[in-house]
């Protein structure tokens, strides 16, 4: 038994205007996939987040262009058909093991809907079904309050990216007509309404039903407060043309190292979004893999924290063999975390043909530095107080030296259950260079459930006080404390006295 292949309109924006059916399609659903831009926030999720409910398993299909240039080989086409075949494997993985899915989908999904890209590559394959929704041409119609058309008359629906000659040749020849995909085509499309005389009959509908509609004449709108989800109220019908399914893998395996930020969802960025959700296996350290949600069409391999020559390996060895991985790290992968560790393995010869990139994360310093106020607003220094992977002599050259060149200091793995005594060397070796009022912010699980953010002074800082949760800003000779709306906040000033 195979799941059910459910496109479903949500209308045009506002979350009232979905069918009953569609809301209960979305709450019952196993899967819920939805498009969305390369910043990650996706209009269709918004939409139907109401009716969706704990557990359900999501897929962010996430474009890899808009209109950016490409240098696929392929093209623009080439790299969205990549991304479209890459997409329906990932639904027809949960198909395969029994899920049903639900591909969300503003408006209605066969009327220039990106659903329609999955119906065409997985509904000859699996029981599928649509589920129509309000067209953002009824709409906007509605909130203008005019109707289409009536008796005889016929419509015209044209999207804004044809040519202007074929756009005022069409404008012509039609009674009514909406044009669709403004944007950057509106000063083309309002163009060809002159030229085809039809201007001064032309309305501007913007984001139809949402709070941030807007509707004006057209020829008083200004062309650069235009956005894509805009049309002239003139669209055209979808063909529905079936892709003939493909075998195998969609592209060559990869190593991504990526970077979680320091705590959850909210500090992931858009790009690590996209790239674990389009990965195969996640390898990592146990508990920055459980950070990622659970999805059953991902392999995971979680591991111990001292192992990452083995683990950087075993991504590779996973690449080699076609999969698409992502390292996860805490963080940003590039500071003390696993991209180093999977850039020294790839050096191995075997390794040569795997792409490893390395996607970028926030990192605790800029997240305990957020909190306090801007302690790193001038030149600092970062460094681990772990003398795991090099010898003391080394990190208390590097602190005595950073505290000579008056740097402020973001001191990562200060302490942990068998390293608890380097705090307080730290400490002493920095007032032999430092005021004992320097200020110091310590951050403790920052974005967390515990989170916790104090500021002392290095004379005042407890050893005893501080654990493997936390990370230590210590400031320079320039950085300031100051009470503001009830608040301390920590600042070092971009200038440094002459």
């Amino acid at each position: 038994m195979t799941g059910t292949l459910y496109g479903v309109g949500l209308g045009p924006g506002d979350p009232e205007l979905m069918t009953v059916k569609a809301a209960r399609l979305i709450g019952a659903a196993d899967v819920i996939a939805y498009h969305a831009a390369r910043h990650g926030r996706s209009i269709a999720r918004s939409i139907a987040a109401h009716h969706m409910r704990d557990g359900q398993i999501e897929e962010l299909l996430q474009y890899p262009l808009t209109t950016e240039t490409t240098d696929h080989p392929g093209g623009y086409q080439g790299a969205l058909d990549d991304f479209y075949a890459d997409c329906a494997a990932r639904l027809a993985a949960h198909l395969d093991a029994g899920r049903d899915v639900v591909v969300l989908c503003e408006g209605d999904p066969l009327f220039y809907g990106s659903y329609m890209h999955m119906h065409k590559r997985l509904a000859q394959r699996y029981p599928a079904e649509v589920v129509p929704g309000v067209t953002s041409i009824a709409g906007a119609s509605a909130v203008l309050g005019r109707p289409l058309v009536e008796r005889d008359e016929t419509l015209t629906v044209l999207p804004g990216t044809l040519p202007a000659g074929v756009l005022a040749e069409k404008l012509r020849g039609t009674d009514s007509a909406a044009v669709l995909k403004l944007g950057r085509t509106f000063e083309k499309v309002r163009d060809a309404l002159a030229e085809a005389g039809r201007l001064d009959e032309a309305w501007y509908v913007e984001r139809a039903t949402t709070d941030a509609q807007r509707v004006a004449p057209l020829k008083d709108v200004d062309p650069g407060q235009v956005p894509y989800f805009s049309l002239a109220l003139i669209p055209s019908p979808a063909q529905l043309t079936f892709v003939p399914e493909t075998t195998g893998r969609t592209g060559s395996g990869e190593v991504a190292v990526v970077g979680l930020g320091p705590a959850g969802r909210p500090w992931l960025t858009p790009e690590a979004q996209e790239v674990i959700a389009g990965a195969t296996d996640l390898v990592g350290y146990g508990p920055y893999v459980d950070r990622v949600a659970p999805n059953p069409r991902q392999t995971r391999h979680r591991t111990d924290n001292r192992v990452e020559a083995e683990r950087a390996r075993h991504a590779l060895d996973l690449a080699l063999a076609g999969a698409r991985v992502a390292v996860v790290s805490s963080g940003d992968p590039g500071v003390f975390a696993m991209a180093s560790a999977v850039l020294e393995a790839a050096a191995d010869p075997r390794y040569a043909d795997v792409p490893v990139r390395v996607v970028p994360g926030l990192t605790a310093a800029q997240a305990v530095a957020s909190r306090a106020g801007a302690p790193l607003g001038h030149d600092y220094c970062v460094l681990s107080l772990s003398d795991q992977l090099k010898p003391w002599e080394v990190v208390a050259g590097r602190i005595s030296a950073a505290a000579r060149a008056d740097l402020v200091l973001a001191i990562y793995n200060p302490a942990s259950k068998t390293r608890t005594w380097q705090v307080a060397a730290a400490r002493d070796l920095l007032l032999e260079h430092r005021d004992p009022a320097t200020p110091v912010v310590v951050g403790r699980d920052v974005g967390g459930a515990r989170e916790s953010v104090t500021v002392t002074t290095l004379g005042d800082l407890d050893p005893a006080a501080i654990d493997m949760r936390c990370l230590l800003i210590i400031g320079s000779s320039t950085t300031r404390v100051v009470e503001r709306a009830g608040r301390t906040t920590v600042y070092t000033p971009r200038r440094y006295p002459v």
